[in-house]
């Protein structure tokens, strides 16, 4: 197998650290690089699979979300009292009722 050389930059630290950590681990500086590159790809492409078809809903869903017509934006002072009282139900669900801390876009 033809072996290929890679140059990278890093800080004497880093390097010290790195010539350490590989030392403890009775390997080469080269070996060792190569052993963690190799092991977080691994990770990498896992968790990658596993997440893959949720990734597709998601954009699926991105994708359909930016087909839909803009909603036109409604102030506080267009909703009738019902809907108002819809939207702190739905704060408080997501804040909780007793909202000592401000909302967004809310003055203390």
């Amino acid at each position: 197998m033809t072996k290929t050389r890679l140059s990278i930059s890093l800080e004497q630290e880093q390097a010290e650290h790195i010539r350490r950590h590989a030392e403890r681990a009775s390997m080469d500086v080269s070996a060792y690089l190569v052993h963690a590159a190799t092991r977080q790809m691994a990770e990498t492409e896992a968790i990658e699979e596993q997440f893959s078809e949720v990734d597709a809903l998601i954009a699926a869903a991105e994708a359909e979300a930016g087909a839909l017509p803009e909603v036109p934006k409604v102030t506080a002072g267009q909703l009738t009292e019902q809907e108002r009282r819809d939207v702190e139900a739905a704060l408080d669900l997501v804040y909780g009722e007793d909202r000592a801390s401000t909302r967004p876009g809310q003055v203390a």
